[in-house]
């Protein structure tokens, strides 16, 4: 019979928050740099596995190795080690959400109103891909797919240190690029109940999720429930269920300007 775990005290719960975010720098880096483990672990002297621990949040680092990989990364210490609410993520304001939620509408306004450019992540893809977002699902496959995501955030991240940016829908279950996003942006997360988000997109003009699909409710709701956690990592968090655009932008504009202060 097993022993039953201890639940963590809150030093080791702020502890182990402290090494997931490490791990996900180190991770997210690779991902930006397109750079194996194998790679960086023979770059800095720091073994394959100590590094993929190190990755998973289990890993307890000293300074010396983090010095020695700091230096294989050819990044400050301070940048693996600063806490959140850093100036590098200020400028970037990074929506995420399911389809339906207003990623699209509010961070077009958003981005007028803070004067910075609203990047859709989605389009980025397409031009990564030399292809529309169909295409590339039918011709490459989900793999293709997320690798030509990581690439198009890698990109505008590195040629946009200010930005609004409409996520798409699955990012979040890509560990590496959801990572890359919440080290590099102020992520909010724009939340709706799944009926509004099946109306929102019909109102678009887009019925071929719904077509001939009877439980395209209950497979929003299914989506939402497994993504919840993973949206749930987001710096904030928006309802916009039964607000207008106006009063949604209003309150948008109000958790920004909190986050950035």
């Amino acid at each position: 019979m097993g022993v039953p775990s201890l639940p963590l005290h809150r030093d080791d719960q702020v502890e182990a928050a402290y090494l997931a975010r490490l791990g996900e720098r180190v991770r997210a880096w690779r991902a930006e740099h397109a750079m194996t483990r194998k790679t960086l672990a023979l770059a800095s002297g720091v073994s394959e596995r100590y590094l993929a621990q190190l990755e998973s949040g289990r890993g307890n680092i000293s300074v010396l190795l983090l010095r020695k990989l700091a230096h294989a990364m050819q990044v400050p210490v301070e940048l693996l080690v600063r806490e959140h609410g850093d100036a590098a993520k200020l400028g970037r304001i990074a929506l995420v959400g399911l389809r339906g939620a207003g990623k699209s509408t509010l961070g077009m306004k958003l981005a007028q109103a803070l004067q910075v450019p609203f990047i859709e992540l989605d389009r980025e893809v397409e031009k990564e891909a030399g292809a529309p977002l169909d295409e590339v699902f039918s011709m490459y496959g989900q793999e293709a797919f997320r690798r030509f995501e990581r690439k198009a955030l890698a990109r505008v991240l590195k040629q946009r240190p200010r930005a609004v940016i409409a996520t798409g829908g699955s990012l979040v279950t890509d560990p590496d690029a959801y990572s890359l996003l919440l080290d590099h942006c102020i992520c909010v997360w724009l939340k709706a109940t799944p009926e509004e988000h099946m109306t929102r997109v019909m109102a678009q003009g887009d019925v071929r999720p719904f077509k001939g699909n009877p439980a395209a409710l209950e497979e929003i709701r299914r989506l939402l429930a497994d993504r919840d956690r993973l949206y749930a990592r987001a710096d904030a968090v928006l309802s916009t269920s039964g607000r207008p655009l106006k009063q949604s932008l209003a309150e948008l504009k109000a958790l920004v300007a909190k986050e950035t202060a």
